[in-house]
C-alpha cells in the first residue's frame, strides 16, 4: 500500500508545522480556537492536580504566545482548585494576541513580570514560557528564567511544561541553547519528533498526550510521515507462518561471514535471523573460517565460498532471498566486492559495518548500485560513526536540523532504506516515510549489539517484509529483547529472547481459531 494511504493511528508524530495546520483545520472545522487553548490549560491543570495536593505553592511561567495563553488556563484552574497560584510573564501582555489574550482577559489575578527570584519556595513550576516552535537560540530574561527553573528542580520543585520543555525544538528535539528539564510534559492530539528524539527525549519527563478536542479526521489532510514504532505496528507487520508452509516459504538468509580470526559477529546475525523467523540460514564462510563456524554452529548451516565470484554463483540460487554483509568482514576492496556480488541480484540486501566502511573512500561507488536495485529490499544499518563515514561528504547531512532528517537525506541520496542506530534510532524510507525507535535501553550498548540487529533486518526481509517494514519491526523488536534481558546483557543473549519478544506480541492471538490454524485473525 502506498506510504500515502496507510492509515493514520495514534503512533503518528507530528512536527511543529504539522501541528499548526491540525490547529487550524481543527479551528476550521467549527471547534473555537479558544476551546482548544481551555482544554490544554486544564489538562495543564489536571497533570499538576493529579500529583500535587491543593495549597501547594504554583508558580505559572507564561510567554507571548499561544504557549502562555494555555499556562493563563491553567494559573486560573488551578486557583479555583485552591492552589497557591503566582503568574509570572515574560513580556507584557500587550503582546498577546487572539485567543492567548482572551485566556489572559479570563484570569483575574495579578501579572507579575518574571524574575528568577519569583520561582522562590515554588512546589511546581508551571512551564509555559516558548512552545514547540522554538527555531532560535534563547538569550536574555528567557535564559535566565529557565536557568532558575532548573535550579528551583534541583532544590525539589517539580516542572510541569506546556507542550515541551521551554528550550527544545519539537520538531528537531534540538536543545536551543538552554532547555528547561521536566519533570512531566502535557502534549495535545499527538506528540512531536522532539519528544522522542535526543536530547529533547531527555528533557521532557513524562510524557502525557491529552486529547484537546481536534478532531481525528484532520490527520487525513495533514497525513504526518513520521511515526513512533511500537508494539501495535510492529505486531500488525510481522509475518505469521502458515500451518501450510514449509520452511522455504519462510526465506533463506545467506550472512557473508570474515575470515578465521573474525567470525563471531557473522554468526551473531545468522542466529538472530532464525530466531527472527527465517526458515533458513546459511554463513557463506572463506575456506580458513569453515572449521570454526562448522564447529561453533547448529542450526545454521555453514558453506564454503571463497571470494566475490563464489558468492555470484552461490546467490544464483534463488532460495536464497535475503542477504546479510559486513559483520566481522573486514575493511578494503575484497569486501566492496562481495557487496556488489550481492547486490546485483533480485534478492534483500541488509549492510552494515564493514560493507558500509569499505565504501568511505567511494559512496558514490555504492550509491550507484543502490539506486540501480529497483524494487529489491536494501538497508543500511550504520551507527554514527559509519553513518558519518559514509554520508558526512553531504552538504544536506551536514545542514540537516536533527538526526531524523540526516536518515531522510540519506535514504535519497543512496537509495536505500536507512536505519541509523543509537538511543533514538531513526528510519527512513526513499518516499520520506520516517520512524523513531525510543525502547531501547542503555545496557543494549554493547559489542556485537549491532550484529544482531542486521540479522535480525535480514530475517524479516526473507519472509516478505519491505525494508522500511523490516527496519522499523527488527529496531523495535531488538529493543524489546534487550530489555526483557536487562542489566547485564550480552549480545548472545538478545536472540534467545526473541521468543519471550514474540509470546508477548501475539500473547491475545494464541487461543482464537485463526491463530491455531496459521492466520492472524
Amino acid at each position: 500500500m502506498p506510504a500515502a494511504q496507510t492509515p493514520l493511528t495514534q503512533d503518528a508524530l507530528l512536527t511543529t508545522t504539522e501541528m499548526a495546520a491540525a490547529d487550524r483545520l481543527a479551528i476550521a472545522s467549527g471547534v473555537p480556537g479558544i476551546v482548544l487553548m481551555e482544554n490544554a490549560g486544564r489538562a495543564v491543570a489536571d497533570a499538576v492536580a493529579r500529583r500535587d495536593p491543593p495549597g501547594s505553592r504554583v508558580v505559572v511561567v507564561a510567554g507571548p504566545g499561544n504557549n502562555g495563553g494555555d499556562g493563563f488556563v491553567a494559573a486560573r484552574l488551578l486557583a479555583e482548585r485552591r492552589f497557591r497560584v503566582t503568574l509570572q510573564m515574560v513580556g507584557s501582555l500587550d503582546r498577546l494576541k487572539g485567543d492567548a489574550a482572551e485566556a489572559a482577559r479570563r484570569w483575574t489575578g495579578p501579572v507579575a513580570s518574571a524574575t528568577p527570584q519569583g520561582l522562590d519556595g515554588a512546589h511546581v513550576i508551571v512551564d509555559a514560557l516558548f512552545g514547540a516552535g522554538l527555531n532560535r537560540p534563547v538569550e536574555g530574561l528567557p535564559e535566565a528564567m529557565i536557568a532558575a527553573m532548573n535550579a528551583a528542580a534541583g532544590q525539589g520543585a517539580r516542572v510541569v511544561a506546556v507542550d515541551l520543555p521551554s528550550g527544545i525544538n519539537g520538531t528537531t528535539g534540538a536543545a536551543m541553547g538552554a532547555a528547561v528539564t521536566a519533570d512531566e510534559s502535557v502534549t495535545f492530539f499527538r506528540a512531536k519528533p522532539g519528544h522522542w528524539l535526543l536530547p529533547g527525549r531527555l528533557h521532557r519527563g513524562r510524557l502525557t498526550i491529552a486529547d484537546i478536542g481536534i478532531p481525528e479526521a484532520v490527520l487525513d489532510t495533514v497525513r504526518p510521515r513520521c511515526i513512533l514504532v511500537g508494539p501495535d505496528r510492529v505486531r500488525d507487520s510481522l509475518p505469521v507462518p502458515q500451518l501450510t508452509g514449509h520452511k522455504y516459504s519462510r526465506g533463506h538468509v545467506v550472512v557473508v561471514s570474515g575470515g578465521a580470526s573474525t567470525t563471531g559477529a557473522a554468526r551473531l546475525a545468522a542466529r538472530a535471523a532464525l530466531r527472527a523467523g527465517a526458515g533458513l540460514v546459511t554463513l557463506a564462510t572463506p575456506p580458513d573460517a569453515v572449521p570454526v563456524n562448522a564447529a561453533t554452529s547448529t542450526a545454521v548451516m555453514v558453506r564454503e565460498v571463497d571470494g566475490p565470484a563464489a558468492l555470484s554463483s552461490f546467490l544464483q540460487d534463488r532460495r536464497f532471498n535475503a542477504v546479510a554483509l559486513g559483520p566481522g568482514l573486514g575493511v578494503g576492496g575484497a569486501t566492496r566486492d562481495l557487496v556488489h556480488a550481492a547486490l546485483a541480484g533480485p534478492r534483500a540486501v541488509v549492510l552494515d559495518a564493514d560493507a558500509l566502511t569499505s565504501f568511505a573512500g567511494a559512496p558514490e561507488d555504492l550509491f550507484a548500485a543502490l539506486r540501480k536495485r529497483g524494487g529489491a529490499a536494501t538497508v543500511l544499518t550504520p551507527h554514527d560513526g559509519e553513518f558519518s563515514r559514509l554520508f558526512g561528504h553531504l552538504g544536506e547531512i551536514r545542514q540537516a536540523a536533527s538526526k531524523l532528517e540526516k536518515a531522510g537525506v540519506a535514504a535519497c541520496v543512496s537509495g536505500a532504506v536507512v536505519l541509523l542506530k543509537g538511543g533514538d534510532t531513526t528510519i527512513a524510507d526513499l518516499d520520506g516515510r520516517v520512524a523513531i525507535n525510543a525502547n531501547a535501553p542503555a545496557h543494549l550498548a554493547t559489542a556485537g549489539a549491532g550484529d544482531v540487529l542486521t540479522g535480525i533486518v535480514a530475517g524479516l526481509c526473507a519472509q516478505g517484509m519491505d525494508g522500511f517494514a523490516a527496519a522499523t519491526a527488527a529496531a523495535w523488536l531488538h529493543g524489546a529483547a534487550a530489555a526483557a534481558i536487562g542489566p547485564g546483557l550480552i549480545s548472545e543473549d538478545i536472540s534467545e529472547a526473541m521468543p519471550r519478544v514474540y509470546a508477548r506480541l501475539f500473547d491475545t492471538l494464541q487461543s482464537s481459531p485463526a491463530a491455531l490454524a496459521g492466520g492472524r485473525g
